[in-house]
């Protein structure tokens, strides 16, 4: 219960919302307010500064939330250490990935591993950008994988690779049996693109932008996957990473030239929070995909 009562609190400190922390303990909001005053009657003093939103930590607050997280890397060791005594390599390991390496890399990476270490276990987790940055703060996740990884104070970052950018058309486009595009040939081009707020979005802009090239936006959207099958449909074309378009390459879906750009480049990092302490299972892991 104590280290229960240490997990609940630094998330609501991490958060600022005891909702969220109560998501993430599976407990009802009620029930982490009971557990939240009984800490605070056993402290003798308020650690939560409910006047303030989002939620505040009282002076109080701030030493209790520190002491939390210094006893849950504390616990987080000795398993480790307990479990090295283990001979066999036992344990499991989670992995958060944003969609467009969770749906390449992932099979891959699970069918190597669990070869390798067939009494380990290995949970893969698909999620949007922002939340494999939650679930790896929040502890949910033992490694993350995102592109263009912002650096965050509580993160460590491990660049894994860049992946060449090129234009994905379908195979009956004008430019399909080009060996090289300039980017001059994009002009007016019919274009299917992310979201303005992605990420990609923006450097693709400035990609535009830099060479004094428009194109025409047809559809956006927040994803690869669905890129991919819009241009497959004969919607128009985009510029994606290499890697993704793979299987719909294979399939004869898709073609990929490369652009006259080699700075076009997908930068692709693993994160894990900082100080973390893995086990035998996350080690071997982490040691496959760099290696």
């Amino acid at each position: 219960m104590f280290f229960d009562d240490c997990k609940l609190f630094r998330d609501v400190a991490h958060s600022r919302s005891l909702s969220k922390a109560a998501q993430q303990s599976n407990i009802s909001q009620p029930a982490a307010t009971q557990r939240i005053h009984e800490m605070e009657r056993r402290a003798g003093t308020g650690l939560l500064d409910r006047s303030t939103r989002p939620l505040g930590l009282t002076a109080a607050g701030k030493i209790f939330a520190e002491l939390c997280r210094d006893v849950l890397r504390r616990e987080e060791a000795f398993t480790t250490q307990l479990e090295d005594l283990v001979e066999s390599l036992e344990g499991s390991v989670r992995v958060a990935s944003i969609y467009s390496i969770g749906l390449s890399e992932m099979a891959r990476l699970r069918e190597e591993f669990l070869k390798a270490n067939p009494r380990a276990t290995l949970q893969i987790e698909l999620l949007r950008p922002d939340k494999v940055y939650e679930a790896v703060e929040a502890d949910q996740a033992d490694l993350g994988f995102i592109s263009y990884p912002e650096h965050r104070r509580d993160l460590t970052i491990i660049d894994w690779r860049e992946e060449r950018m090129t234009l994905a058309a379908y195979p009956g486009h004008r430019l399909a049996g080009r060996t090289m595009v300039e980017p001059s040939d994009l002009a007016g081009e019919t274009f299917i693109a992310f979201d303005e707020e992605v990420i990609i979005r923006k450097e693709l802009d400035r990609f535009f932008k830099e060479n004094d090239v428009e194109v025409s936006i047809a559809m956006q959207f927040d994803n690869i996957q669905s890129i991919k099958e819009a241009v497959a449909q004969g919607g128009g074309v985009s510029i994606l990473p290499e890697r993704t378009m793979q299987a719909e390459i294979e399939q004869k879906r898709l073609v990929s030239i490369p652009l006259h750009a080699p700075k076009l480049l997908r930068p692709v990092a693993i994160i894990h929070r900082r100080k973390k302490k893995f086990n035998r299972a996350g080690r071997e892991f982490l040691k496959l995909v760099t290696e």
